[in-house]
Formats: C-alpha cells, structure tokens, sequence
C-alpha cells in the first residue's frame, strides 16, 4: 500500500520492515519479485543490478571542483540553517545536493553526529546519484524527478540499511529545471510521516530564494505568464520537458527558445534534435502590468496524450508576498484549499511558497510541416482552435489569440464546442503532446543574449578549430574559415614573409605577403595569395599595425584612407564589400601581421561588438600563428642539424651505384640516418638506422650514432660485430643522461656489406626492418635476416646472413617510416613495396622517387631514409691471386709473378712502390703468420694489395731502433702506401695496402 507522491504506508514496513529486508534478500539472489515492495524501489533495484552495483560497495566518486558559492548554494544556505534550528538535537542528517547528486550542503541536528559518521555522510563533494551509489534518497529523487522516501532495507546499499530518508527535487522556478535536491535523513526508527509536509515547505524556499536571484523584471514577465494561465486543477504533474529532454537536447532548445524571444514575434518552430527527435516550440507576446514586454516560450513535446498532467508554475487563488528587491513585492499564489495565512516553517520567519501547480494538456500538434527550423509566424487575428496549413494542406500549428492560454483563451476554459473544432481540424494521426512554458523573457535582451550566445559560441569554435596544426599557413586558413560566414563575409590575412619561415619580422608593414583569401565566394578581385601586399598610410590596415589596435571602417565608400590606396583595386571591390575591420596580429609583443574582415552580403554594418570579437578571434589566432611560426624555427634548426649530420655526398666508388632519400616527417625532425663507407678490398659498408623519437635529442644521437658506426665499419669489423658495438654505445649514451629517464635512447639499424670481388653481401640487423633485394630479372624477395634486438637492450647476441648478389641486382634499405602507419597493414605495405621495385630497368634514383610516390605514406608522421644500391662486380681481369706455402724461399716468385701482372695492367709506373709493399707484406706473413698464405692484387681505383693468413695475430706499426734487426717492414709499407691496415676474417687476417694510381 503506497501513499500519494511515493511514500510507504505503515502497513508497508510491519514487522521493523520484515518485509523489503525479505524482499531484498530474495532480489539480491536473482529470485523475481512481484509484491512486498514499490515499484519505484524495485525499479531502482533492477537499474542498479544492471550497472553491477554490489551491495557492499563502500566507496563513492568524489568530486573536489564543485562551486561552494553557486546559486543553489546561495539559495539553500539560509533554509538549511532554519532546518539545523528545527531539528536541532536530534539524529537529522540534512544536505543538498546538485543535480548530478554531488553533496554541497551538510547540517547535522546534533553537532556529535559529524564526529562518529563515515565521510561519506559528512563531507560534501561525495556523489549520490544512482548509477554510484545505488538506491538512495538523493539518487532516486534525481531519477524519479519527485518526492521519494527510502527506508530501511530498500535502500540497495549495506551500509544505508538502518536509515530512512525523504528526498525532494529542487527547481528552477522559471525554466523548471532541477537544480538540486534536498534531503533528510534520519534513523530508521524516527520515522514521521509529518517530515513529507516539512520538506516540500523547505524545498519551496530554496526554489523561492532561487526567483528572488533572477531580476525584477523576469518576475513580472513570469507574473504576466501565469496571469495568462488556465484554472488550476488538481492532481499530480509530470515534468514532461524534463523527463523527455537530455542535457543536451535542452541546451539546442534554449539557444532556440533565446532565439524566438530575440524576434519578439508570435511564431512556430519545428526543432530536430539527435536521433531524429523533434519538439515544437511556441512563441507568444506578453506583457505584464507593469508594462513590461517580453516573449513567453512553450515546448510542444510529442507523444504525450491529452489529459496527462505537466507541471509548470502555478497560479493560486490568494496571494503571497515576497520581498522583490527594494520597493517591490512580488505576488505569489496560494492553492486553492490551503489554509490562510503564511506557511512559515517552525523556528522561522520566511513563508514557504510552491510556485507550481498542475494543468491539463490541451491537443496541440507536436510536429510541423517546416523544412528546418525557421519559425513559421502566426497572424494574430486567427481565430482561436483554428488550425493553419501549408501549399499542400499539411498540417502547420495550431494558432492562438494573443493571451490565449492552452485551455482556452483569455484564462476562460476552452468550450466543449471550440475543443471539438479544434479537434476536428487536425489531421488524422497526427500526434498531440504536451506544453510546458520553456523560457520567458524580454526581446532586446534576448537578442543580446542571443548575440553574446553566438560570440561565444564562435570564440568557443576558434579555440577548437584554431591552432589544430603547427604549420603557420594552415592557422592563418582556420581563422578565416572560422570567420567566415559568421562574423565576415570575407577575410584577408596578410603575414611578414619572416614569420612564414619562421623567424621575427624586422619591419612587419614592408614585407606583408598575402597568405590567405578567403570567402562566400572566390571571384573577388583581392590581392592573389603569394603576392606583396603595400598598404598606403591612411589605410586601416596600416593605422592599426602603426597603433596595435582594431580599426572599423563602417562604411567603406566614406573611407578615404582605403579609397586612395589603390583606386583601381578598390573600384573593383567596392561593389561587393561595405565594411571593414582591420586587425593587427600580435603576439607576445611581436607583430605577425594583419588580418581584415569585410562584410559585404550580409547588409549590416560592423560595429563595435563585431570589432570586439574581431579582435579576439584574431589574439587568439595570433597566438597560434606565434606558436606554429616558432614551431617552424625549431623545427628548421633541428632539421638543419639533421641534414648537417647525414652525407653531404657520396664517396667515390664502384662497387655500387647508390641514390639516397631523406623526408622528415610533417610534424616534426626524427632520427633517421644513412651512410655509404668505402671499405678495403674494393668492399663497400652500407648503413641504415633510426633513433627512436624525435626533436633535438634524436637529431644529436642519430650524429653520434653515425659517427660511431662509421667508425667501427672502418675497422673491417663484420656486420654483426659493429652492431655489437653500436648497441654498447648507444647503452651508455643512455647512463650518461639519467635526467631524460631510462630506456629513453634507442635505436634500429642495418648494416650491409658488398664485396664486388664475390658478387656476396654480408648483413645484420638491430631490430630494423629487412631490406629488399631485387634480382637482375626483377623478381624481388625479403632476405630471411635474423632479426636482432635494437640497440641498446644489451645481452643478446646479433647475426649476420650472407647473400648471393648478382652484378645488377638492387639493394632497397629503409626505415619504418617507409611502410610503417597507423593507417595501414604492414604485409600490404611491402608487397605493394614488393610490386614497386619489380622494375630492373629503373636507375637507382628512379628507383627512389618511384618507391616514396607509391609507397611512403601521403602525411608521414615519422621520418623516412631511403638508400637504394645497384650492385657492380669487379672485373676478374682485375684480379690476380696466387696461393704459397710459408717458405721465404718463395717470395721472389711471388714477387716477380705480380711484376709481370702489372705490366699486363700497363701499370709499371706503380711497380716499384708495389713490389717493396708485396714482398715486405708476404715476407711478414711467412715469418710471424701461418699457412697456407695467399696473395691477391686488385686494379680498381687504386692498386690494393693483400696478404692473408690463418693467423689472427696483428701487426703493429713501431719505430725501430738503429741496431734492432727488423721492425722496418711496415713502417717502409706506411710509408709507400696510401693507407694500410687488417681485417679479419673467419679463418685468420688480412693485410692490406693501396698504392695510388694518379700517376698512372
């Protein structure tokens, strides 16, 4: 058995409330319940089951950025401390919480009780609503939009089950929205079925205090509304609009509702609202008795049947009087039936007054035939229950005299007969709805209200969409995209051509260039973007450069300064264009340069509120152009640096044919590298690799890399040793700067190495994509490469793969920029990659541009090195070898042989310096080496000759002493050589030497 407005009955809680502890028991076990609860507990029940709520949870969101002086605050204060007095030493908890259920407000009647309860009951900022805290009073008033009470056992909660509490929303007494909620709460054995009349009584001063905030003439134009009203019935409202409208809905029908008020017209709009929703909203004419006039703004909401119920203010047969600032009462109604004199809450002076009462909804149609929402205006004169169509005879709204209320007209009930009428006027199905009053206010501030809506809606627009980019062009386009049509019809942006590279403009008035032409349409005789912009001295651009502030021309045929700047131009626009704002971009002190806003289809001329939110569109637009123009500088720097630290060229030699890309990434400079490094014996090291993130750091630790893999490759290390000692170089760059966080350096890399003399290629790789091979009859593959970890993990181990390269075959290196994106599969990627490269025909830089045009992504965000290389194999005419056992016996065969193969290369002239090098080099290897030795001359650029041997022991260059024996061999071989040195190889060292051949 329920009471009226939601309250359990006694008979509801026999037995202690034996009965919901039962049911709950039953419900938290998944058993269905049908009787032994209400409704709206059991609904609540299943919401909080179905957001997985668990009975024991204890903890609630807390929220530390509520307002403690907001409005519901300011109205609820006085009220709450009346309600501490009232109750003082009792068990009564008391709050008032906003409506999204965060607690604001907290008295206690006896002090003790803030000591010995959980925070949760005390602090304020602690969230209440349902979908936290399961069902309790302030979450369950918030959902059922009315007075509830709770008790005991049917709060969901453990923690609440010896509580009881009365809940009851707080409106808005003109828009009707909820402001909050106020709550009791109480043991569960001071239950007092007399709190019901106390919380409505408080609840009404809190909604009464929140109309005395609104001004004095938002009173009388409300005054004026209700006057117009029907006669009160009884019963109990709905807050249709409440109920049927999201957060969101309700701001689109506000900024409508302002928007009718703002044309001061009796009209009709159709609104759309998302999911393909719509509400009517009706304009009409007021005008209170004190000769205020304003507009009121009813909703129209579908689907509602006539006779439901809506709550809207009331209207009340005798008056009650509050205060409405100095010198003024505002009348307020009582209900018809309540007892005379004052309703004053015990221990206090103020009178509580509801301003709600409850009308029947009369058949209006919820839907008009209207193409968007322009309002569709209604004639005055149209007779009452008169129903206005369209061309097609479709239905349009439903008209009403001025003072008509939704009943009838002039406050009388409609006649049976007018209903009929009216009735039979609509057309068949079309739906009815409910009206409810939405907004009331007074024309001219509503259009300021309207126009300031609108300002800061499109400043609001310009921080979103100004700046999105960190390129100065782009933030110039956005801020006349974002100007245009709303506050010009067309928007010129001029900067100094410094700032466009990013750098201070010296003297921002002589090297103005047009950056951006922007309008309503494009056939404007403006100056053409890219070109140098002069502006005489009396022009508005040039007086508000010189001043730093906005100029307004209102009317450009009496500018005299921008008539004269160029007579011709100006003829030509000024047809199209009557009104200019002129605006200097400034930044942090520095002139960027100017922006200009015509207004040349809309007839109104700019003022000085359009020269206001011109001039802040343009702070803020400067602020970004001052952000992207430094942006540039740092990013020129950095990829100044980059570049400086990559090959400026390539070294000459011909084991490959090699072309080389670098592209930076569009956001910022990476660490990409490559690197070509001649080797001995006519070999050539090829490098790839990526320093992980981008900016200065990796630009600066790609150059060291770089360096130390240079390094290391001219030491004829193997492919997997320089990875080796890469990945302990980049380890320890990584110690040597623990304020940038460990872990915060690394890297990928590929090494390669091609010996012309074998047509083989030695790689290894660091955790970096594998290369591409493509045969000499196009058919492309992916070397199965070991993958290797990337440098600078440490502790494991890297390996090298040997490939058959045939002379003409291509080798593709590249970084992960190449194929790597978020947009993309990677296996797509390279087989498109795959399919690119299957062109032999292609020289190597064809080759590059034709793999970034079809490959690389079209915005990358990261940077992209390309190194493609067309291997070349040395002629074996060019090679001589001869094989020898260790016996000194030897080496004049050997010599003379390699004099006669010199002679048969035409190269005497290098003889003699070559048969000192060879014999002092072999003669080395038999003493201090061990066999089998072998002998190899090379005519390439250079004349190389080596010895190798199954000995891993290094010479070393020393100065000898007069009376030592030897030690001579290599310092002679230094001294005739152009460079000498060893490298190993898996069954013992070779030592090489290179005679020049300039002579030759």
């Amino acid at each position: 058995m329920v009471r009226s407005g939601g309250e359990p009955t006694p008979m509801g809680r026999a037995a202690g409330g034996t009965g919901p502890v039962r049911s709950r028991e039953r419900f938290l076990q998944g058993e269905s319940i049908e009787t032994g609860v209400r409704s709206s507990i059991l609904d609540s029940w299943r919401r909080c089951r179905s957001l997985a709520l668990s009975p024991d949870q204890s903890n609630l969101p807390f929220r530390d950025d509520f307002d403690p002086e907001g409005r519901i605050v300011r109205a609820a204060v006085p009220v709450l401390d009346r309600l501490q007095s009232r109750f003082a030493g009792s068990e009564m908890n008391i709050s008032v919480a906003d409506g999204n259920g965060t607690v604001l407000l907290r008295r206690f009647g006896r002090a003790s009780m803030a000591d010995r309860l959980p925070a949760i009951q005390t602090v304020p900022g602690f969230v209440f609503a349902e979908q936290f805290a399961g069902t309790n009073g302030i979450g369950l008033a918030l959902a059922e939009r009315q007075l509830i009470s709770v008790y005991g056992a049917e709060h969901f909660a453990e923690r609440s089950q010896g509580s009881a509490c009365r809940a009851l929303p707080v409106r808005d007494p003109l828009s009707g929205r909820i402001e909050g909620v106020l709550c009791l709460g109480y043991p569960r054995s001071s239950e007092d079925p007399a709190l019901s009349t106390v919380i409505r009584k408080a609840a009404g001063a809190i909604e009464r205090r929140l109309l005395a905030q609104s001004s004095g003439r938002e009173r009388a134009l409300l005054r004026a509304y209700l006057d117009t009203t029907a006669t009160p019935h009884r019963g109990v409202g709905v807050d249709a609009l409440a109920l049927e409208l999201h957060p969101r809905d309700h701001a689109i029908v506000m900024e409508k509702a302002a928007e009718l008020i703002s044309r001061a017209q009796r009209a009709a709009v159709d609104v759309p609202l998302p999911g393909g929703r719509r509400i009517t909203l009706v304009s009409r004419p007021i005008t209170s008795a004190s000769g205020v006039e304003g507009v009121a703004i009813e909703a129209v909401l579908p689907g509602s049947s006539p006779g439901e119920l809506l709550v809207i203010p009331r209207q009340t047969d005798e008056p009650e009087h509050t205060t409405d600032g100095p010198g003024h009462r505002l009348d307020l109604p009582r209900r018809p039936g309540e007892p005379t004199g004052p309703l004053v809450e015990p221990g206090g002076a103020t009178p509580f007054v509801p301003l709600l009462k409850a009308v029947p909804i009369t058949a209006v149609p919820a839907r008009l035939s209207v193409a968007g929402p322009p309002p569709v205006y209604l004639p005055d004169a149209t007779p009452p229950g008169h129903v206005l169509t369209d061309a097609d005879g479709s239905l349009v709204a439903a008209a009403e005299t001025d003072g008509a209320t939704p009943d009838g007209t002039d406050g009388r009930p409609m006649d049976p007969a007018d209903r009929a009428q009216g009735a039979a006027g609509d057309t068949p199905g079309t739906p009815t709805g409910a009206r409810g009053l939405v907004l009331v206010g007074e024309p001219h501030v509503g259009t300021y209200a309207l126009e300031a809506r609108r300002r800061l809606e499109l400043l609001s627009e310009a921080g979103a969409r100004i700046g999105t980019t960190l390129d100065v062009r782009r933030t110039a386009e956005e801020l006349a995209e974002t100007a245009v049509p709303r506050l010009a019809d067309f928007v010129t942006v001029d900067l100094s051509e410094a700032v466009l590279r990013g750098e201070e403009s010296a003297d921002p008035i002589d090297d103005l260039l047009r950056t951006v032409v922007h309008g309503i349409r494009d056939d404007l005789p403006f100056s053409p973007v890219g070109t140098l912009v002069g502006f005489g001295p009396r022009t508005p651009q040039l007086r508000c450069l010189s001043s730093g502030e906005a100029v307004l021309e209102p009317d450009l045929k009496a500018a005299a300064g921008w008539l004269a700047q160029d007579p011709e131009d100006t003829e030509q626009l000024l047809p199209h264009v009557h009104s200019l704002v002129a605006v200097p971009l400034v930044a942090r002190g520095v002139v960027l340069g100017v922006v200009s806003f015509y207004r040349g289809q809309d007839p109104t001329p700019f003022d000085d509120d359009d020269r206001s939110l011109a001039r802040e569109l343009a702070a803020r637009a400067a602020l970004s152009v001052d952000n992207a123009r430094r942006y540039t500088h740092e990013r020129a720097m950095v990829l100044a640096l980059q570049r400086s630290l990559l090959p400026h060229g390539l070294p000459d030699q011909d084991a490959v044919e090699v072309a080389h890309r670098y592209l930076p990434a569009e956001s910022d400079v990476g660490g990409d590298w490559y690197d070509v490094i001649p080797l001995s014996g006519t070999r050539v090291g090829l490098f790839v690799g990526d320093v992980v993130g981008h900016g200065m750091l990796s630009a600066a630790t790609m150059g060291r890399l770089r360096t130390a893999a240079r390094s290391f490759a001219e030491l004829d290390f193997p492919p997997d040793e320089v990875l080796t000692h890469l990945d302990n170089v980049v380890g320890r760059l990584d110690r040597e700067d623990p304020a940038a966080g460990p872990g915060i350096i690394g890297a990928t890399c590929l090494y390669a190495v091609y010996d012309p003399t074998s047509q083989q290629c030695t790689m290894a790789r660091a955790g970096h994509p594998p290369p591409a091979v493509v045969r000499p009859d196009g058919t492309v593959f992916f070397p199965d490469l070991p993958a290797g970890p990337p440098l600078g993990l440490g502790g494991l181990p890297f390996e090298s793969t040997e490939v058959h390269l045939p002379a003409g075959s291509e080798l593709v290196l590249y970084t992960d920029g190449l194929i790597e994106d978020r947009h993309r599969d990677v296996d797509a990627v390279l087989e498109q990659l795959r399919e690119t490269l299957a062109r032999p025909q292609l020289a190597p830089e064809e080759v590059c541009e034709t793999v970034l045009d079809a490959v690389a992504p079209a915005h990358p965000c990261d940077d992209i090195a390309l190194l493609v290389a067309r291997t070349h194999a040395l002629d074996p005419r060019r090679i001589a070898t001869w094989d020898l056992a260790a016996d000194p016996a030897l080496v004049s065969e050997v010599r003379a042989a390699a004099m006669r193969q010199l002679a048969d290369w035409g190269l005497d002239d290098a003889a003699f310096a070559a048969e000192l090098m060879l014999s002092e080099l072999v003669t080395n290897a038999i003493r201090h080496g061990a066999g089998p030795i072998r002998v190899r001359l090379l005519h390439d650029r250079t004349l190389i000759c080596e010895v190798s041997d199954t000995s891993n022991t290094a010479p070393h260059l020393r100065r000898a002493a007069s009376t030592d024996e030897g030690g001579r061999g290599l310092f002679l071989v230094a001294q005739l050589a152009q460079s000498w040195g060893t490298r190993y190889i898996p069954e013992g060292k070779v030592i090489w030497a290179e005679c020049g051949l300039d002579g030759v």
